[in-house]
C-alpha cells in the first residue's frame, strides 16, 4: 500500500526542480508550491473521500480483480448513480494525462541526469545543454527509455509492471527525504554563515519542523514497509523464493538504493560537508538584503485584506 501510495502521489517534488530555470523563482515558486498543496488537497483527497462515501467496501466489481476502466472506483460510484459511459470518459482523461506525465518525467529526468553528469556521477555527454537551456542528450536518452512502458501489453506485463512498481514507488520516499534533509541542512548551514531567514524571499510554512516532520514521517512509512514485506499480512510463504519475491516486490529500492551509494561513495570519497562549507553563493539568482526583503514584504502588508487572503493562499 505505501508504494502504490507513494507512486501515486510522486511528481510533486518537481515543483522545486523547475523553480531552478524560471527567471523570477520569487514570484513565481509562491504560486506553483501553494497550487500544487491545493491540487493535492482538493483532487486527490476529496476524491478519495466521495468515493469512500459512495462506493461500498463490499462491492462485487471493485473487489474482483478484473481489469479495464469498468473496474475504476469512479466507474462504478457512477453506474450505482445510474451514469453510464464514464469509462470511456475515463479513458480519455488517462490518455490525456499519460502525455502530461511523460512529458513531465522528460522533463524532471533529463534535469536530473545532466545534473549527475556535472557533479560527476554520470558520462561527460549529458553535460551539453544548447543554446535555449535545454540537455538534448540527456533528453533523447529519457525519450529512448519511453517505449519501454508497452511491455505492459505482453503476457505478463503486470509482473513487469508491479517489478517496476516495486522500484519507483520507495524511491518516491527517498527523493522526499533527502529533500527534507537538504532544507534542513541548507538553513543551518545558512545560519551558521551569518545569515538570516528574512533574506529568504520564499520560507516554507512548517520551516525547519515541518522538514523534520517530514523526515520522521518518511522514515516511519519505510520501517512500516519494511515491516509488512517482511511479515506481510496473510502470513509468510512456507517457499523460500516465494517468500523473497513478496519482500523485493514491496522493498526493491532501498537495498538498490543502498548499493548506489555504496558504489559511488567508493569511487568518489565524498562526505557531508560541514555547515560553514556548504557553498550557498553558486548558482544564486537573487541577492536580497534583509532589509530589501523586510521592505517588500511591508509594501506588501499595505495592500487590503482580501489580497493578502489570497496571496496567503494562492500567491506569493
Amino acid at each position: 500500500v505505501f508504494v502504490t501510495a507513494a507512486f501515486s502521489f510522486a511528481g510533486t517534488e518537481l515543483v522545486g526542480l523547475a523553480a531552478t530555470e524560471t527567471p523570477n523563482p520569487r514570484k513565481t515558486l509562491p504560486t506553483a508550491v501553494k497550487g500544487t498543496f491545493w491540487r493535492v488537497s482538493l483532487i486527490y483527497l476529496t476524491t478519495l473521500l466521495i468515493i469512500g462515501l459512495n462506493v461500498p467496501y463490499n462491492n462485487e466489481t471493485l473487489l474482483g480483480g478484473g481489469s479495464g476502466a469498468g473496474t475504476s472506483p469512479f466507474v462504478i460510484m457512477a453506474k450505482l448513480a445510474g451514469l453510464n459511459g464514464l469509462d470511456h470518459l475515463l479513458n480519455i482523461t488517462v490518455c490525456i494525462s499519460v502525455l502530461s506525465i511523460g512529458l513531465s518525467c522528460v522533463y524532471a529526468g533529463s534535469r536530473v541526469l545532466t545534473a549527475l553528469s556535472e557533479t560527476g556521477f554520470a558520462p561527460k555527454c549529458f553535460q551539453y545543454v544548447d543554446k535555449s537551456g535545454r540537455p538534448l542528450y540527456s533528453v533523447l536518452v529519457l525519450l529512448a527509455a519511453g517505449p519501454i512502458a508497452y511491455v505492459n501489453c505482453a503476457a505478463q506485463g503486470d509482473t513487469i509492471f508491479n517489478w517496476l512498481l516495486a522500484l519507483s514507488g520507495l524511491s518516491t520516499l527517498f527523493t522526499w527525504g533527502s529533500i527534507c534533509m537538504c532544507h534542513i541542512r541548507f538553513r543551518k548551514a545558512w545560519r551558521v554563515q551569518g545569515h538570516s531567514v528574512d533574506e529568504l524571499p520564499f520560507r516554507a510554512w512548517g520551516g525547519v519542523y515541518g522538514s523534520w516532520l517530514g523526515f520522521i514521517l518518511v522514515c516511519l512509512v519505510l520501517i512500516a514497509q519494511f515491516y509488512t514485506a517482511v511479515w506481510p499480512i496473510g502470513g509468510t510463504s512456507s517457499d523460500p523464493g516465494k517468500a523473497a519475491e513478496t519482500f523485493f516486490l514491496s522493498y526493491l529500492a532501498a537495498p538498490i538504493v543502498i548499493a548506489l551509494y555504496i558504489i559511488a561513495f567508493s569511487i568518489h570519497r565524498t562526505f557531508p560537508k560541514k555547515a560553514h562549507e556548504i557553498d550557498l553563493d553558486t548558482g544564486r539568482k537573487a541577492w536580497f538584503t534583509a532589509e530589501e526583503m523586510n521592505q517588500w514584504r511591508a509594501e506588501r502588508k499595505m495592500a487590503p485584506w482580501y489580497k493578502r487572503i489570497y496571496r496567503m493562499l494562492f500567491s506569493q
